[in-house]
């Protein structure tokens, strides 16, 4: 009995071992998945690609259990391919929360949380299973771990001078990225004020009000409640103001943005979507509220993948970034990608080159292109970051 129980302690031993080294590999492959289009830019297009500042104002690379430093065979950024695709500026947020099966229609508050598996599955420290706050904190630490061993090819950027210095590198020609830091909604501060002076702290400048669900700020475009915000929600919008962070509403309910639009006057993020009278469904917020949060000077992230914008490919991508300019003018425009947001593709970072391509196909001048690849963001947060550190 005692040579079985040995074998069955080890056989679930082994079991053990092996979920650990090759679940989150085979889960992130799964949901971050690239269905590639054969897509060729011409010399045009390569050289007015490679000669402006590229920005992409939405990812979530930091949850999965990847070197950043290293060229991945799986999900959508890295380092390497992001100076492949010549990106200067990369947006990376923090997901502390999602449901199984990312339904866009309907999410109960209390239903099923994925994140807490894969903390467990990636090894996450435990101070992260109970507090959606660690999480993001976590993932902070594991952006400057990385930044700390790039060499100086990666930085945050947390301040107006430390995006001013970075242009300046670009402009030399050196291909050093910038990372803006931001949450994937505000669950990451577990209800409490004081996280976000912690979160602020660690580094992040842009913060989502909602994900997926509905919380204790307000009402998720995809919850149950279709409220505005709370008490708590207001209380927290004046805080995250007060110290200079970008309110990120790209998750939020319409009454939420409506109560957003009303307290401040500060321009407002949509970091990722698309446009309701080009890809009518649940991801996207009425037309009328997008021009709303366009005429303060806010700015909004058109998204790579289907359920957004309609035809995930650079062509579709290039059509969708046209009817938002159409909707809402050229200079409130740019790219929001939610690449490694658990979505399929046709393109990782290495491949923003295929959008220039596609934008030029269809008429676009260069000037306009060179606002929307990237233009408009690099403006955006010289206007919105904290002037200095």
């Amino acid at each position: 009995m005692k040579r079985t129980g040995g074998i069955l302690a080890l056989l679930l031993l082994a079991t053990v071992v092996s979920v650990l080294a090759f679940a989150p590999a085979r889960i992130e492959r799964n949901l971050n998945r690239v269905e590639p289009l054969t897509v060729v830019a011409d010399a045009r297009a390569t050289a007015l690609h490679a000669s402006r500042f590229v920005a992409d104002l939405h990812a979530d690379s930091l949850m999965w259990a990847r070197d950043f430093l290293q060229r991945g065979n799986r999900g959508h950024v890295d380092l390497p391919r992001l100076v492949e695709g010549n990106v200067a500026l990369q947006v990376l947020t923090t997901v502390t929360r999602s449901p199984h099966g990312l339904n866009y229609e309907s999410n109960a508050a209390d239903a099923r949380d994925d994140i807490t598996l894969l903390a467990l599955v990636q090894r996450w420290p435990p101070r992260t299973w109970g507090s959606l706050a660690e999480r993001a904190l976590y993932q902070a630490e594991r952006l400057d771990g990385f930044v700390a061993r790039s060499q100086g090819r990666l930085r945050v950027i947390r301040n107006r001078a430390d995006l001013e210095s970075l242009i300046a590198q670009r402009g030399a020609g050196a291909e050093t990225v910038g990372v803006v830091l931001g949450t994937e909604g505000s669950h990451a501060l577990d209800g409490e004020l004081e996280s976000i002076g912690r979160l602020h702290q660690a580094g992040f400048r842009i913060m989502g009000l909602q994900h997926f669900f509905d919380n204790a700020l307000g009402g998720s475009l995809h919850g149950t409640s279709g409220a505005g915000l709370s008490e708590f929600g207001r209380a927290a919008l004046a805080e995250m103001q007060r110290r200079g962070i970008v309110i990120d509403v790209a998750h939020s309910s319409p009454a939420v943005v409506e109560d957003v639009l009303a307290a401040t006057d500060a321009p407002l993020l949509v970091s990722h979507t698309g446009t309701y009278g080009h890809c009518p469904g649940p991801r996207n917020i009425p037309d009328a509220l997008m021009q709303r949060i366009a005429a303060r000077g806010g700015l909004i992230g058109i998204g790579f993948w289907a359920e957004a914008i309609c035809d995930a490919s650079p062509a579709g991508i290039a059509a969708a970034l046209e009817a938002a300019v159409a909707l809402l003018g050229e200079d409130v425009v740019a790219l929001g990608s939610d690449f490694d947001g658990a979505v399929t593709t046709t393109i990782d970072a290495a491949g923003m080159s295929a959008i220039t391509a596609a934008l030029l196909a269809r008429g676009m001048d260069e000037r306009r292109i060179a606002k929307l690849m990237g233009g408009n963001v690099r403006d955006f947060l010289l206007r919105s970051l904290p002037p200095a550190p």
